[in-house]
């Protein structure tokens, strides 16, 4: 299990990513890359006038999907990450064997006539304000370098560089900033999908996106995403995004994040002790609560934490592992041969949030997650203890579920399904 949490811009906390995904969208019918100004410019003129487009993804605790990169494409795995903002490809052929797991997709910049590097002096590069969240230099060479450190421990860092993808001879993109990593310890990319200025999503001007997790991670685990409209919008559940002015900015607060306003939380359907308060970023920014889909656990502050342990203990205390505690942050686990009798006792949990709108995120044995090996937690974690002070809403609590991102309405919709069942 990956822990995908936030990356250190060097000097600031920003937030980060997962693994495992596939995804669907509408392109612009571009024979020709249009030049890429000082500023970002659209990809897609209007995704309304090119429908939908779906993809299946693998869901290995991530959400990886292969995408078409280059000219001509070279399928590249990418991880979907709402909470990135800068999207980074493999672009080394040598790589850190001690630390990169096996089957890595690199792509090979040489190979594409469409591949292009962004110089020192381009006003990503050499920014009037400095912006941390995406930190570069200028190296040897006067190319556009950038390094990204996770606190996972992930590492990725290469040159600034814009490229396209290219998904049929008629349907392409013009070029998309992006980074290509010369050095990673990860075998994978990231599209990032926040409301950053250089996200995928902002860069293509699309308006909404989408995905179903399915039930189980696996090798043969698959979901769907799309880019663009839904054809199942109609029965979703829709609520309203944070949003927060620069007056109000502050230290602790990720304004490039989805931030939902949650209000309390259930279990066996019984509305835990919680203050609505710590689900709210206050004056400093801790408490802010928002959606990742590069986050596998879903963490919260100690004081939402201590309650959900507290209601589970209640319930299953004697069946849990003594003494075990995973990756640091979690430690309401269990043997796999308590499991059916867990799940049975604590009957499902859902999120309550701002409206009256309560979603489910879990049933029986689906409000446990496997972390080794013979072992299954509650799937919470301490955000604490990654030295945060916000609450994340990991993909652990997003399946089975449609997940839309409505970047136009500001708002993000919920909908049950069978997410390993789609087609």
């Amino acid at each position: 299990m990956l822990l995908s949490l936030f990356y250190l811009s060097l000097l600031s906390l920003s937030f980060s990513h997962s693994h495992s995904l596939s995804l669907s969208f509408p392109l612009s019918l571009s024979k020709r890359p249009s030049p890429v100004s000082s500023s970002v410019s659209p990809l897609f003129s209007s995704l309304s006038a090119y429908g939908s487009v779906k993809l299946p993804f693998k869901y290995s605790t991530a959400l990886v999907v292969s995408l078409p990169i280059g000219t001509p494409p070279q399928p590249t795995d990418l991880v979907l990450d709402t909470g990135s903002q800068l999207s980074w490809i493999q672009c080394h052929r040598k790589v850190h064997k001690k630390l990169l797991k096996p089957k890595t997709t690199s792509f090979d910049p040489s190979l594409s006539s469409s591949f292009s590097l962004l110089p020192c002096n381009h006003p990503l590069c050499k920014p009037r304000i400095p912006d941390f969240t995406l930190p570069t230099s200028c190296d040897q060479n006067r190319l556009c370098h950038y390094s990204y450190f996770y606190a996972d421990g992930t590492l990725a860092e290469g040159n600034l560089v814009r490229e396209k993808f290219t998904f049929s001879n008629s349907r392409t993109t013009p070029p998309v900033i992006l980074g290509c990593a010369q050095a990673s310890t990860e075998n994978r990319g990231i599209l990032g999908m926040n409301t950053g200025r250089l996200s995928f999503v902002s860069q293509a001007k699309i308006s909404k996106f989408s995905y179903c997790v399915p039930g189980r991670t696996g090798p043969d685990s698959t979901g769907l995403f799309y880019l663009g409209d839904n054809p199942n919008s109609a029965n979703f559940k829709y609520i309203s995004l944070l949003t927060f002015p620069k007056s109000q900015r502050s230290p602790n607060l990720d304004p490039l994040a989805y931030t939902l306003p949650l209000k309390g939380i259930k279990i066996a359907g019984n509305r835990l002790n919680i203050s609505s308060a710590v689900f709210k970023p206050d004056r400093s920014g801790s408490g802010q609560t928002m959606i990742d889909s590069g986050s596998d656990l879903t963490y919260l502050v100690d004081e939402a934490y201590e309650k959900v342990k507290e209601e589970i203990v209640k319930l299953v205390g004697p069946l849990m592992k003594k003494g075990y505690e995973y990756a640091a942050v979690a430690d309401m686990c269990f043997n796999d041969g308590e499991t059916a009798e867990v799940g049975r006792r604590i009957r499902d949990m859902s999120f309550e949030f701002e409206n009256g709108v309560e979603i489910s995120v879990g049933k029986g044995e689906g409000v446990l997650t496997e972390v080794e090996k013979g072992v299954k937690c509650v799937g919470f974690g301490r955000s604490g203890r990654l030295g945060i002070a916000s609450n994340i809403i990991g993909t652990v609590h997003q399946k089975n579920t449609w997940i839309e991102y409505d970047l136009a309405n500001r708002r993000i919709g919920f909908g049950g399904a069978d997410c390993s069942r789609l087609k």
